[in-house]
């Protein structure tokens, strides 16, 4: 089976060094309209993947639905990074701090592991100073903070809120399967690497749900409609809380057309408000350094007149890059193209 997944996937980027090729990028995109249709493809666009953190700001709909953030006070900030892969920058560490209070519970209620931030001049700081890990620097805490808001709301046990059994989880697992409309019974179930349920189904699917969120008049549940139209309005009035300082979350979530979030082992998905579409695509090595390199080259491709942030793409992940003694050694190369669907 993964001789096959393998065989279906394209190049996306290749990456240069003198006149060789040192790096190869395959991977798979699916570009849908508001019909949910697929409008573009690169290799598979129904490719079926794990979501990883690409599934953040779904699983966050819940919270926004029950009011969870308002109930307990939480401020836009603090609301936002319920959707975030932080990378626990000083700011975010403040606003984590500050929800965890408000809700009146211990760390160690946060079944995400103790670690250092991932911004790696944050992790120094702490070792420097020689201060321990934490849970609320992994870079999943905010969404744990935004489930165990939705059990104090309503009720349900803080204990095993990372079983897909609870009905935490259970309300989660409803919200996808109504977003991406794909069939619960069908979505794949494991472990993520903080320890909740992590999700799969096509990326066709992914897309649509992606679709939903930039483009909420096509969710019929009233209350799912708003909870979105507030929960997305907040990612763009502060991406900085999405992601972080340099990452492509937050670039591209400062342009408020887009709703924006990457996931990790190379999956990303976009919706696009005004266009009325949606991107998912899957980086087959399971890296992220292209990113930026393959959003704008889809971007431009599909003719999207947001041209500072396509900018603030390239300079993410530039054509040319240098080495330490800032000579110019190679270069990135965008190698695909999208394909229209017939």
């Amino acid at each position: 089976m993964m001789t096959d997944q393998l065989s279906t996937s394209e190049k996306l980027i290749e990456e240069w060094r003198g006149n060789m090729v040192e790096c190869e990028y395959w991977g798979h995109v699916c570009v849908i309209s508001d019909t949910g249709q697929v409008q573009y493809a690169v290799g598979d666009p129904h490719y079926r993947t794990y979501l990883r953190s690409s599934a953040k700001p779904i699983q966050a709909i819940p919270s926004f639905v029950h009011g969870v953030g308002d109930k307990f006070g939480w401020t836009g900030k603090e609301q936002a990074i319920t959707t975030a892969s932080h990378r626990s920058e000083a700011f975010h560490v403040d606003v984590l701090q500050s929800m965890l209070d408000k809700l009146g519970i211990n760390e160690s209620d946060l079944i995400c592991h103790s670690t250092y931030p991932l911004n790696v001049a944050a992790r120094d700081v702490l070792v420097k100073e020689g201060k321990p890990e934490r849970r609320l620097y992994h870079n999943c805490s905010g969404k744990h903070l935004g489930m165990l808001g939705l059990c104090l709301d309503k009720g349900y046990p803080l204990q095993g809120y990372d079983q897909i059994d609870h009905p935490a989880q259970q309300e989660v697992l409803a919200t996808l399967a109504m977003m991406a409309e794909y069939p619960q019974e069908d979505i794949g179930i494991a472990i993520d690497g903080c320890g909740l349920p992590v999700f799969a189904l096509p990326l066709s699917h992914l897309a649509k749900a992606y679709l939903k969120m930039a483009c909420p008049d096509v969710i019929e549940d009233s209350n799912t409609r708003a909870a979105v139209e507030k929960m997305t309005k907040l990612m763009n009035e502060h991406y900085e809380m999405v992601a972080g300082t340099n990452m492509i979350c937050s670039a591209l979530l400062r342009d408020d057309n887009l709703v924006a979030k990457g996931g990790a082992k190379g999956v990303y998905a976009i919706g696009l408000r005004h266009e009325r579409m949606a991107i998912a695509l899957k980086v087959m090595d399971g890296s992220e350094e292209k990113w930026p390199m393959i959003v704008a080259s889809i971007l431009e491709q599909i003719g999207y007149e947001g041209t500072d942030t396509i900018e603030r793409l390239y300079q993410l992940c530039p054509k040319q890059f240098m080495n330490g003694n800032d000579t110019i050694v190679g270069e990135n190369r965008p190698v695909f193209t999208l394909e229209a669907s017939v």
